[in-house]
């Protein structure tokens, strides 16, 4: 399967050939279609912007104000469809870990995270390392795999000049590209190779509670939850639900960067797409899970790589009465 390539400048890629400019790549394969996020703007010492944090703390029940780490969720309390429920404390997700103050939050510090699984590709971590809270280890689990060499400043760079930018996200149409990225996390062999590997974290009991995350937290980060929902017993309205509540902490994390890019003559409209998850955004993954797998048993089974015993010890774990 051919390598996939993220563009220099626009953290964008159509494949694996060469670039033919303003940061688009043009090939073909499953595993090249790849959309990577922005980092989410922070302070100059790494910590969410002050209205990206604890932004839905008082409407959202899941969300977790923290002034450290953005788009913190606990998964937890979620109703499966036999009446279990998924264990509180347990499941944790998160935008990036970047501010040196975690180790020192003491919401961080008191979710009592033993494992944190980063999603995300080698470029970004070495842009933004994790920092881990005190006490957990961590677990690299690249879900894309893009090229070590692909820069992780996303659109940041690209953004600054605004008729480019404009012009690139006119003709990406960042909708499908979205789309096809998920369809790449679900079919893709680092995709199903990464979220195995988050998955049998929570065999062990010595290793939870699990934090992952991404860039974000929402695309590859909401996949992941989806599919420990799903392999919970939550049934896919529930799943839905959760994977769309993370909304309202995009649009506070990435204000400042669409405000700033009105500011320099950009279009914002035209990143949103990028920015924000959407129902046909899952749709496309499990669209692929029943394309290629049959069902999320299937997937499960031949996708993921795990046995029946797995999959209901999972269960079991994930869920109390």
């Amino acid at each position: 399967m051919p390598s996939r390539r993220v563009c220099r400048g626009a953290g964008v890629c159509r494949g694996a050939g060469v670039c033919r400019g303003a940061g688009v790549c043009e090939g073909r394969g499953v595993d090249d279609d790849a959309t990577l996020p922005p980092h989410p703007p922070t302070t100059p010492t790494g910590e969410p912007v002050p209205a990206a944090h604890g932004a839905t703390a008082t409407a959202d029940p899941h969300s977790i104000a923290s002034d450290t780490v953005a788009n913190l969720r606990d998964v937890g309390g979620r109703p499966t469809a036999d009446g279990r429920q998924v264990r509180r404390g347990l499941v944790l997700r998160s935008a990036e870990l970047r501010s040196a103050a975690i180790a020192d939050d003491p919401v961080v510090g008191g979710l009592g995270v033993r494992t944190v699984v980063d999603l995300r590709t080698a470029a970004e971590r070495a842009a933004a390392p994790d920092v881990l809270p005190p006490g957990a280890h961590g677990v690299h689990a690249d879900v894309l795999q893009a090229t070590t060499q692909a820069p992780a400043a996303d659109l940041g760079e690209l953004l600054r000049r605004p008729q480019e930018a404009s012009q690139l996200l006119a003709a990406l149409d960042p909708a499908a590209q979205m789309q096809r990225t998920y369809v790449d996390l679900v079919v893709g062999e680092s995709g199903r190779t990464g979220y195995a590997t988050l998955l049998r974290r929570f065999l062990d009991p010595g290793s939870t509670p699990v934090l992952y995350h991404c860039t974000a937290g929402k695309d590859r980060t909401g996949w992941a939850t989806t599919v420990l929902l799903l392999a919970a017993g939550v049934d896919e309205a529930v799943a839905r639900e959760e994977y769309l509540a993370v909304n309202p902490a995009l649009r506070a994390m990435y204000g400042p960067l669409l405000q700033g890019f009105a500011d320099v003559g950009g279009d914002p409209a035209l990143l949103v797409p990028l920015l924000e998850v959407r129902e046909e955004y899952l749709d496309a993954a499990l669209g692929a899970v029943t394309e290629h797998f049959g069902s999320f048993a299937g997937y499960l089974r031949d996708g993921l790589g795990l046995t029946d015993v797995e999959v209901a010890a999972l269960r079991d774990h994930l869920t109390t009465a």
